[in-house]
């Protein structure tokens, strides 16, 4: 038997496809999250890709199983179902301190109007641009993407740039806005589809709020809580015991949230909502949040593994051939054109108009920040695949609205997710290098005008003016002080003028000078002592002649804004470093 050691298999596939991104990821992570301010979700989006079968054809997950349409979205489910709800546990987690107690009417001022303004807009859009679908049909796709997606809002409120730039108060609102409108997002889709699928519109309405709102949201939401309080309190007396510690705390942000989805499902409630009811109520009193953070570390590594799975996965189950179906009335530009339209006015409005009624956004630049930063991707993938679950599987081609609703619901949510992980995703890199730009160009701008001369009626720095100083007419001007001194005439005190006008000048020079009656008997300058025979005397024409070059050389230096700065000569130093340099006009002696 011939030998082949090889043994080339789908799950091998896996193991090296994403091992090898994670391991070379991790090599660059300070380098693209902190430098470059570039998460693993735009990089695993673009690594599934490039493996998946458009480009290497090495992770193909629409070919696992038998390969059919509802195998792939099973697999596709329930990976999209376990990110999510570690996602939305670990926010829950990180609120702590009863926040959710103290901010809920905020959150729900803040959740509910503007998912309901995302849903009839976006549905707009959709009845408006994609051709053969209702308005029904419209609000199912629409429902998909009202969620905001709490991976991708989680790469804005942590990191490097967030602790520099983002408040405390706005990071908290948006992750627990992310986090909340994911289960919140059950309503809207079931109105929608109750409405498509069942014959009267009453029964779909008791159908909606019976099952959808009261037994799977609000049933949910409780079943959550409870888990979450029974655990806080088991917890506490198996620390009380010794019987827990170390890593131990860490793991339960993994296996929480696995309970609490697995509770929850097998009783067909809302179990995204469970798992961030439980992680709000387990960290209640903050307690497990203090123990948690001591092993944070294993938490983190679980979240960015669990994250770099699911958007390679992502990026490996895009069909771009569906991104152009004509004959189902879907085209590329319709599909930009949407999408740069929904970027607009699907958060930005309701939040510019409701941000005074959210205490924790302050202004208008928070509410503008709050209402871009509304990233599209896990949940919206999630929910639409669980409304294919509901939908009939469409012919070719397909007959009736809900087959075609069922034929165009994902091309459309997978092209919007697309486009928001590029988008959203490189945000932040944008505006660093945006920020950057302008301050180079603002230091280059200032380095310019102080190496050029200036040009009329321009103002000129301070810098950029440096007199030419004569150490001839220092000396000179030394000479005239100690004549002054010797004759009794006290010394002007350096001053700063504003605008040297002549009369505001002569003011100032004159009030700069103390009289001897008003100096103190201790501030007089002592009687000089009888000239030796030896002293050197000048006639008065000499005299004269040296007064009027010594006024000629040390007048005042006069900047191009029309100021002047007078100091003494002992300030020499200091003033040819700021530019200016001069001593007071000097009298002539009688």
């Amino acid at each position: 038997m011939a030998f082949y050691p090889f043994e080339i298999t789908t799950a091998n596939l896996i193991y090296a496809c994403l091992g090898g991104f994670i391991v070379l990821f991790s090599m660059v992570s300070i380098l693209m999250k902190e430098k470059l301010y570039i998460g693993e979700v735009v990089f695993g989006t673009v690594f599934g890709i490039i493996i998946g079968p458009y480009c290497a054809n090495i992770f193909n997950p629409r070919g696992w199983g038998d390969g059919s349409e509802e195998s792939t979205n099973a697999v596709t489910l329930e990976v999209m179902r376990i990110v999510l709800a570690t996602g939305v546990f670990a926010i829950g987690v990180e609120l702590s301190n009863a926040y959710m107690r103290k901010y809920w009417r905020s959150l729900a001022n803040l959740v509910v109007p503007v998912m309901l303004w995302g849903w009839l807009v976006c549905a707009a859009l959709f009845y408006a641009f994609i051709p053969g679908i209702n308005f029904l049909s419209s609000l199912v796709i629409a429902a998909c993407l009202t969620p905001t997606d709490p991976i991708l809002a989680a790469a804005i409120v942590g990191g490097k740039y967030a602790d520099d730039n983002v408040p405390m108060h706005l990071r908290k609102i948006i992750a627990a806005e992310s986090a909340a409108n994911d289960g919140l997002a059950y309503p809207f889709l079931f109105l929608a589809l109750d409405l498509t699928l069942e014959p009267t519109v009453g029964t779909a309405i008791r159908k909606w709020i019976t099952v959808a709102c009261l037994y799977q949201v609000v049933l949910g939401a409780v079943i959550g809580a409870v888990v979450g309080y029974i655990f806080k309190v088991l917890m506490k007396y198996s620390e009380k015991k010794g019987y827990i510690g170390g890593e131990a705390y860490a793991i339960q942000y993994l296996s929480l949230a696995l309970l609490s989805i697995g509770i929850t499902t097998l009783l067909g409630n809302d179990d995204l909502l469970a798992a961030f009811a439980a992680g709000c109520t387990v960290s209640w009193d903050g307690h497990f949040n203090e123990k948690a953070e001591e092993h944070a570390s294993f938490a983190t590594t679980i979240e960015i593994l669990l994250n770099c799975a699911c958007f390679v996965y992502i990026g490996a189950i895009l069909n771009f051939r569906q991104f152009n179906l004509p004959e189902l009335g879907i085209e590329p530009w319709r599909l930009v054109v949407i999408f740069l339209i929904m970027l607009v006015v699907r958060r930005i409005p309701p939040l510019l108009l409701l941000y005074r009624w959210i205490p924790e956004v302050h202004n208008w630049r928070e509410a503008l920040f709050a209402g871009h930063f509304g990233p599209m991707g896990v949940g919206a993938v999630f929910i639409s695949t669980m409304a294919l679950e509901h939908l009939p599987h469409p012919h070719d081609p397909p007959i009736g609205q809900t087959e075609h609703l069922a034929a165009v619901l994902q091309p459309i949510v997978l092209f919007v997710v697309l486009g928001s992980i590029i988008i959203h995703g490189m945000s932040i890199p944008f505006l660093t290098f945006s920020k950057m730009v302008r301050t180079m160009s603002r230091t280059m701008s200032a380095t310019t005008w102080s190496r050029h001369p200036t040009r009329e009626n321009e103002p000129t720095s301070l810098m950029a003016f440096t007199p030419n100083i004569d150490i001839s007419k220092i000396v000179r001007s030394r000479d005239i002080d100690l004549e002054r001194a010797e004759s009794h005439q006290p010394p002007a005190t350096p001053t700063t003028l504003g605008t040297a006008t002549p009369a505001r000048l002569s003011k100032v020079m004159m009030s700069t000078v103390p009289s001897r009656a008003d100096t103190p008997a201790n501030d007089l300058p002592s009687e000089p002592k009888a000239a030796s025979k030896r002293d050197v005397t000048f006639n008065k024409e000499a005299e004269l002649e040296k007064l009027e070059s010594a006024r000629a050389a040390d007048g005042a230096v006069r900047t191009a804004d029309n100021s002047i700065q007078e100091i003494d000569l002992s300030d020499l130093p200091a003033a040819a470093g700021r530019g200016v340099a001069t001593t007071p006009p000097l009298k002539e002696k009688e």
